[in-house]
């Protein structure tokens, strides 16, 4: 018995094969130096510009230009964004999606986020004298230097944004003195979940005001609501 699965690897393996001889006969008119690569097959992608992108091999993401990727947002960002683009590219499932961001918004809102999956790491690119613009990273590298650690160009620092007064910069912790600390939930849902899923979720019909209310506690239903 042919299954659906059977008929969609047939498939897959046709179209592989036109690809390759495409390939052989593409590249036998262009000139020596030059080839054309087949680079694989991915049965689906995002693309939110011809940069920034994401696609499915065997079950792995591959992704470019996407927060996922880049070191300057923190895992929870970053990791939801990885779950939710495996929801819709593997599984083709967006409400599967949505209910990972809405799990993950109420968790980080009710503090239970391991201080290691909000770390921000950021290079220092200059003497931190030479910076005029004093950012989160920045004054994260002065605390450290105040303790005695030297800060050089290319030095990595790892910080987190905790609750307190004053803006976002002067509440950047170093990670190793974050342990006393409560972070912000606030700035992590809207400086760094939201944005990273948005990006994502925005083709789907889900603005950033509807994404952030998926983390709030849902209205209970009075008797009236029913009639």
């Amino acid at each position: 018995m042919v299954t659906e699965t059977d008929k969609q690897i047939a498939l897959e393996e046709e179209i592989k094969s036109q690809a390759h001889k495409f390939l052989v006969d593409f590249n036998a008119t262009l000139p020596e130096s030059m080839e054309l690569e087949y680079e694989g097959f991915y049965r689906r992608g995002f693309f939110v510009t011809k940069k920034r992108y994401a696609v499915i091999e065997d079950g792995v993401i591959i992704a470019k230009g996407l927060e996922l990727v880049r070191r300057d947002w923190a895992p929870v960002a970053k990791d939801t964004q990885q779950g939710i683009l495996m929801a819709i590219l593997k599984d083709g499932d967006v409400e599967k999606a949505v209910q990972i961001i809405r799990k993950v918004l109420k968790k980080v809102k009710s503090g239970d986020v391991d201080m290691k999956d909000l770390i921000i790491h950021t290079q220092i690119t200059k003497k931190l004298s030479d910076y005029k613009q004093i950012g989160p990273h920045v004054v994260a590298a002065q605390r450290l230097e105040d303790k005695g650690m030297k800060i050089d160009r290319g030095t990595i620092i790892q910080y987190v944004v905790v609750k307190g007064k004053g803006p976002i910069s002067q509440r950047a912790i170093p990670f190793e003195d974050s342990e006393k600390y409560n972070y912000d939930s606030d700035y992590y849902i809207d400086n760094q979940i939201i944005p990273a899923v948005s990006r994502i979720m925005e083709s789907f019909g889900y603005t950033k005001e509807k994404l952030k209310e998926l983390g709030e506690k849902e209205k209970q239903k009075t008797l009236d609501s029913f009639f």
